[in-house]
């Protein structure tokens, strides 16, 4: 970041930022509990169970979800031709919207399982004759209103059918064949980073990776992301019940925030992050950042640093205001062990996405105004 100079952290952007957000999550009861409150999740069924077939299914369809988590960006944001899938406002309900941006990805999917079609089993997608490119483009189908496909469909079909292929082959067809094996490779002992590592290892699609100056830039969004879905939804109750998948502790603290491109815009509003005017100008212009670039690397390896500041900052604030606000039960409040970069990197994009439609972006807080979105297509984020 330092060798580019494009992006910088502003320090009392920080400050101010880190105890609006701190403040806003604590007030909204925002937990990794949080996860399962959003209308168009598939959760698992509670209590847990291993044996129960929502865990598989919750497991498949977040394996799913993340493959395909990248590219929502749209050349008409804020217009209504812009891509979107038209289904229920969520599970449960009756009333029809369209979905745009990621959420069109996760509309898709829920509607093709209420049509009866599997399209987050592995053994399903894998297969060409079963789950032809055609029956893909059938379940991404745009709305009526939409002039806009989805992006970059080929590429996702070839990411169905390289990462069913694998998991047919090595995991017994599921992502809970994988998350078995992540069990018995670490004796029940592995924690959220172990899994993000044994999931690049594995799957090509995953590798967010960059050489730049000679040196590797490990930046592993979707990676993350799927370790970080998986602990958000099988998130226990209770403070008393350890998670599933990390019983002897997930150390989420090791995992960054997810480098995409709407948390720094985000960042940029809150005055987190500073730009320098030359990349003002690019942002403004709508000029496409290349995969690798040196802007694009800026923007994204301050974002993961400035999450990490917000973070320690937060650490300290409490820290100061001492245990009380640290005991209380994970399954409504607010807990010290809550404060990871994941959590924050959730709270920022659920603010990004509030204040997407609002005139003045976030009130409540010093901000400067909101810049357009890096845009870089990519099947990386």
């Amino acid at each position: 970041m330092q060798e580019i100079d494009l992006v910088g952290i502003n320090e009392a952007g920080v400050a101010t930022a880190a105890k609006y957000v701190h403040d806003q999550m604590q007030r909204e009861s925002y937990t990794p509990r949080t996860w399962r409150t959003h209308p168009l999740h598939l959760c698992p069924e509670e209590p847990f169970s291993w044996a129960h077939p929502s865990t598989r299914a919750c497991l498949d369809w977040i394996f799913l979800i993340s493959s395909l988590n990248f590219s929502f960006w749209s050349e008409l944001e804020g217009q209504s031709g812009r891509y979107g899938v038209e289904w229920r406002e969520g599970w449960g309900s009756e009333r029809r919207v369209v979905h745009t941006g990621y959420w069109s990805l996760v509309a898709a999917v829920d509607r093709a399982l209420e049509e009866g079609i599997p399209i987050t089993d592995p053994t399903f997608y894998a297969s060409e004759s079963r789950c032809p490119d055609s029956l893909v483009e059938h379940v991404f189908r745009r709305a009526p209103q939409s002039v806009e496909s989805i992006p970059l469909l080929r590429e996702r079909i070839a990411i169905l059918r390289e990462n069913g292929a694998i998991l047919c082959e090595r995991f017994g067809g599921s992502f809970y064949g994988f998350v078995e094996a992540f069990r018995a490779r670490y004796a029940g002992r592995g924690t959220a980073l172990q899994l993000v590592k044994m999931v690049t290892d594995t799957f090509p699609s995953f590798r967010d990776e960059v050489s730049y100056n000679g040196r590797r830039v490990y930046l592993w969004k979707r990676a993350q992301i799927l370790v970080a879905e998986t602990w958000a939804g099988f998130y226990p109750p209770s403070a008393e019940e350890s998670h599933p998948l990390f019983p002897s502790g997930d150390a989420i603290h090791e995992l960054t925030m997810f480098a995409d491109y709407r948390v720094p815009q985000i960042l940029h509003h809150l005055r987190i992050l500073s730009y320098s005017p030359s990349l003002v100008k690019l942002l403004r212009s709508h000029t496409p950042l290349a995969p690798g670039s040196a802007e694009e690397l800026s923007i994204r390896s301050a974002s993961i640093v400035a999450v990490e500041r917000v973070r320690q900052v937060i650490l300290d604030l409490v820290s100061r205001a001492g245990s009380d606000e640290t005991s209380v039960d994970c399954a409504g409040d607010y807990r010290e062990d809550s404060v990871s970069s994941v959590l924050i990197d959730f709270y920022l994009w659920d603010l990004a996405k509030r204040a997407e439609g609002s005139a003045n972006g976030v009130d409540g807080v010093d901000t400067v105004p909101m810049l357009p979105i890096h845009r870089t297509r990519s099947i990386w984020y």
